[in-house]
């Protein structure tokens, strides 16, 4: 696969979920929800991590 990355296919705001579960062999929904369970205690952790994340994955060149 070649890494983490973000992806422009599974992409809603800037592809971090998508590209975290497609790296993993995960589902797209599975990872979205485990977000969604960071940001219930205040948005703080979930949103932090996800724009770090953002800043930090490159995005996928080219889409499978």
């Amino acid at each position: 696969m070649g890494g983490l990355h973000r992806s422009r296919r599974h992409r809603l705001i800037a592809g971090v979920c998508g590209g975290l579960a497609e790296s993993l062999h995960l589902p797209v929904w599975l990872v979205r929800f485990v977000f969604l369970l960071f940001l219930l205690p205040g948005g703080v952790p979930g949103l932090l991590l996800y724009v770090l994340l953002w800043l930090a994955l490159p995005e996928r060149r080219f889409a499978r």
